[in-house]
């Protein structure tokens, strides 16, 4: 990627575990989706496994053709169980800052229902330049390209995918499902302990542009 020319500069981010520590309210909505249908779920496992659609993992819970209408109920429940017990990742509101200080655009791409990130991000006072919702892994890279982002910011190997699919440098963050050793191995261009070490990154990575 040569230097950008006057555009500015794009960074996309994942949500779950990049942004916002979801996992009190998934579990919380999992179990209670749990109690209303009668079947079991290990809440506590399914959110050791956050990032791919919830599709993927109401498979290990329901019939195949239960999943849709499982999903639908899941989803609409999300914002009673979800909103409140869910914080902002350690650096969140600072890396969308960063962004900003360079005079950048900040955006949300996620697997997760549109409305719902919408509702994670303005409860916790996150303002992104957009947010796209529905999108995983390889998919990402449609959003990614749109915005043009030069940068995507997530916590799980499918996100190391979507950003590669785009052309955007993969920043992650071993905050999620996936360790540091995981996240190169799928092929991140940088890894991060945690979101407060990527204000210096950009820093960095913006003087060596030129942007």
């Amino acid at each position: 990627m040569g230097p950008m020319t006057s555009r500015a500069l794009t960074v996309g981010f994942d949500l779950d575990m990049t942004l916002i520590d979801s996992r009190p309210g998934i579990r919380a909505t999992y179990q209670a989706l749990s109690a209303e249908t009668g079947t079991y779920i290990d809440a506590d496992l399914a959110i050791t496994r956050i990032g791919p659609p919830l599709e993927q993992e109401l498979r290990h819970w329901f019939p195949a053709e239960e999943i849709e209408e499982r999903a639908d109920r899941y989803r609409e429940i999300y914002p009673t169980y979800a909103l409140a017990p869910t914080l902002a990742m350690p650096g969140a509101r600072e890396a969308v800052a960063a962004v900003r200080a360079h005079g950048g655009r900040a955006i949300v791409v996620t697997a997760k229902h549109e409305p719902n990130a919408k509702l994670h991000l303005s409860h916790l006072g996150i303002e992104a330049d957009a947010v796209i919702g529905w999108l995983w892994a390889e998919a990402k890279a449609e959003a990614l390209r749109e915005y043009e982002a030069a940068v995507y910011v997530g916590d799980h190997t499918g996100d190391v995918r979507g950003a590669r699919t785009a052309g955007a440098l993969s920043v992650a963050v071993a905050t999620g499902p996936c360790d540091a050793a995981e996240l190169r191995a799928a092929g991140a261009d940088v890894v991060l302990g945690e979101l407060t070490e990527f204000a210096s990154w950009l820093d960095a990575y913006v003087a060596g542009e030129g942007l």
